[in-house]
């Protein structure tokens, strides 16, 4: 599983890279999705990568995540995203990993850990 957690906000975006951001239900800054991967998902969130953090996490990270941050609309299903906190202790917006947090990132379940 991959999850994608939007890091920057809306200013300044390309229309085609919000448009994205909307289809993969990460509207707002710090909104969380976890996915299994496709050829049209990888290729979404290589559009992206300079607005989001993603990366593999475990099953525990993503049970710990429906735990304490799922919500279930009206008809009873679980949303398909999760709104999360900055992260604690903060971090660094304007690099790639591993200066900053922004790209394909080794280190999810530490960063979602700190977000729940």
């Amino acid at each position: 599983m991959i999850a994608i957690v939007r890091i920057k906000g809306q200013i300044g975006i390309n229309k085609d890279v919000k448009e994205t951001l909307h289809r993969m239900k990460i509207r707002r800054k710090y909104a969380c999705t976890v996915i299994e991967p496709t050829k049209v998902d990888l290729g979404m969130i290589k559009k992206v990568r300079s607005f989001v953090s993603y990366g593999e996490i475990s099953k525990e990270t993503y049970e710990k995540l429906v735990k304490s941050r799922g919500k279930k609309d009206e008809t009873g299903k679980l949303k398909p995203f999760f709104r999360l906190h900055p992260p604690r202790g903060g971090a660094k917006t304007k690099f790639h990993y591993p200066q900053g947090i922004l790209g394909e990132n080794k280190e999810m379940d530490k960063l979602i850990g700190r977000m729940i």
